[in-house]
């Protein structure tokens, strides 16, 4: 800092000394006062170039991871609309399973059967409308109604993040087992394999039928619990990355609050005693007036 000289008054060495300490309090206090203002510590690339730049890395990972997890959500609701959909059909092949039973027994007659017929019949028809029903934006989730069945479509799920060597690997494909679908009528991969038509000449196979229905819908609903309990895990695995980079970020970005407002209190009371003392070096050199009297 240079020498103040007050016998030299062409130049006030003393109040430019005061001056420039005056602003750089203010400029620190603008800093810690935007700081406290924004709730950041980096709002500009000057503040902390090489901490924006990491800082930017968190964020684009934070909020990469914060997608798959809004994905992970979506599929797993997807999977429950799935699953309630088995889980009625299995509810209706369980009632057509002790209809069947009941038609097997010799005290009933041909007028009864004719009834049990007829309510298998309107069984399957509903299993069939739960197929359609069974849908997730316009997808249907386990087949198509109809004696053509028609097989369930693979579903694509964003559960990680891609890498810069393989930017396409973000999902994980859930499909059944053979593709199959769920529709009363269709056979093999198409559907339960159910009669179109149960009557009275075809009671005895009904059993047989419905059995091979209720063992595909278990698998499927099996199908659906495994892959459902698998996006759990992978949930909060990535629930654990998320707040840890949420974290990381935080620690750079972010400023610490009662340290800005400790630093903003302290460079207050400084900018009032700079303001005082640039005053007094203004004031210092008239003392030389008294040489002149």
């Amino acid at each position: 800092m240079p020498t103040v000289d007050y016998t030299r008054i062409a130049g006030n060495i003393g109040a430019l000394n005061a001056l420039n300490s005056l602003q750089l309090i203010n400029n620190e206090l603008a800093i810690h006062q935007t700081r406290l203002a924004t709730g950041k510590r980096i709002n500009e690339a000057a503040d902390d170039p090489a901490g924006l730049s990491l800082a930017t890395t968190f964020d684009i990972r934070r909020q990469g991871l914060k997608t798959v997890l809004n994905g992970i959500g979506d599929a797993k609701n997807l999977l429950s609309t799935a699953e309630g959909g088995l889980r009625k059909i299995q509810d209706i092949l369980v009632k057509m399973k002790n209809k069947a039973l009941e038609a097997q027994s010799g005290t009933i007659g041909d007028k009864e059967k004719e009834a049990i017929a007829a309510q298998l019949n309107a069984y399957a028809a509903e299993i069939d409308s739960i197929v359609e029903q069974t849908q997730w934006n316009g997808n249907m989730l386990i087949g198509q109604s109809g004696s053509a069945g028609g097989a369930s479509a693979t579903q694509n799920f964003l559960t990680s993040l891609g890498t810069a060597a393989d930017p396409t690997a973000v999902t994980s494909e859930f499909k059944f087992s053979g593709n199959q679908g769920f529709g009363a009528y269709g056979t093999d991969t198409d559907g339960l394999g159910l009669s179109s038509e149960y009557t009275t000449a075809n009671l005895s196979t009904a059993l047989s039928d419905i059995d091979a229905a209720i063992e595909k819908v278990k698998k499927g609903i099996s199908e659906v619990g495994a892959f459902s309990a698998r996006l759990s895990f992978k949930e909060e695995a990535i629930t654990v990355q998320y707040t840890n980079t949420e974290a990381a970020y935080n620690r750079i970005m972010n400023a610490n609050m009662a340290e800005e407002q400790v630093n903003a209190s302290k460079l207050l009371i400084l900018q009032q005693t700079a303001t005082a003392m640039l005053a007094q070096a203004n004031t210092a050199p008239q003392f030389l007036l008294t040489l002149f009297r």
